[in-house]
């Protein structure tokens, strides 16, 4: 789904009471569209929560967003970038992020 409409429905949503995280790829369309919470990765279209066949990355990539929701007196709009260096650390393994450029 495009990041933009994404960001627009988590919007839309906690209006309404549901409380929501967004995993964008592009920070600036996060920044110009404000959703609640947001986690922006550096990940290659497509693959949001990385690379396909590593759950280890993918569950640290879940675990950061789902965090947002319980980060003590942080108010939306939140806008969050993963931690690579965090993410090494828990699966053990190199992140390699999308070049410099491509999105």
């Amino acid at each position: 789904m495009c990041n933009q409409t994404v960001s627009l429905v988590a919007a839309e949503m906690e209006r309404r009471g549901i409380v929501t995280v967004v995993v964008q790829l592009l920070r600036k369309v996060a920044e110009a569209v404000g959703p609640p919470r947001a986690l922006c990765v550096p990940f290659r279209f497509g693959y949001p929560l990385g690379a396909p066949d590593d759950p280890a990355l993918q569950q640290s990539v879940l675990e950061a967003a789902l965090s947002l929701v319980e980060e003590p007196g942080a108010e939306p709009p939140m806008l969050r970038d993963l931690a690579l260096g965090e993410v090494r650390a828990a699966t053990g393994r190199p992140v390699r992020p999308r070049a410099p450029g491509a999105g």
